[in-house]
């Protein structure tokens, strides 16, 4: 593979980890994260700050492309304190941890660019599988008793 086709497929594969994380969020805030997902986020907000010190380290310090997707994650899953603390440090500590051992661009660090992207693209597709589906239920929904809403039918049938 040449180096332009590795640098294609880093930016698809940032883009498809952009764009799936971002895809699914909109469901995220309307449900409770299981703590497998919630180690998922973090994962994945880990592997953000890698993204965006590798990327720093070949475009500038100005460029913050992946701090942006970053908050646009974090926005969007609208977390408690203590979770928002949880991958604010986790994209930190990745951010750190990809900085001291890629300070300048080169060969190697675009290789690791390469490999945190595919490990971001398998933790985006794992949480894009396990959203589930928000049910919306209205007054005007057939499965409520006399259109209260506090009343469902014991025998509702499924959608």
């Amino acid at each position: 593979m040449t180096q332009a086709q590795s640098l294609c497929r880093i930016g698809m594969v940032a883009a498809l980890v952009a764009g799936a994380s971002i895809a699914f969020a909109p469901m995220a805030v309307a449900q409770e994260r299981t703590p497998p997902e919630r180690q998922t986020l973090v994962d994945l907000a880990y592997a953000i700050g890698e993204s965006h010190a590798l990327r720093q380290a070949c475009q500038g310090v100005g460029d913050q492309y992946w701090r942006e997707r970053m908050e646009q994650l974090t926005q969007t899953e609208a977390a408690d304190a203590a979770f928002q603390s949880r991958l604010t440090q986790a994209f930190n500590n990745g951010f750190f941890a990809r900085q001291a051992q890629f300070p300048s661009c080169g060969p190697e660090s675009r290789k690791a660019e390469l490999a945190v992207a595919r490990k971001g693209e398998g933790l985006s597709r794992k949480l894009a599988a396990s959203v589930r589906e928000v049910k919306r239920m209205g007054p005007d929904d057939p499965n409520f008793k006399n259109g209260d809403p506090d009343s469902v039918e014991e025998n509702a049938p499924e959608r």
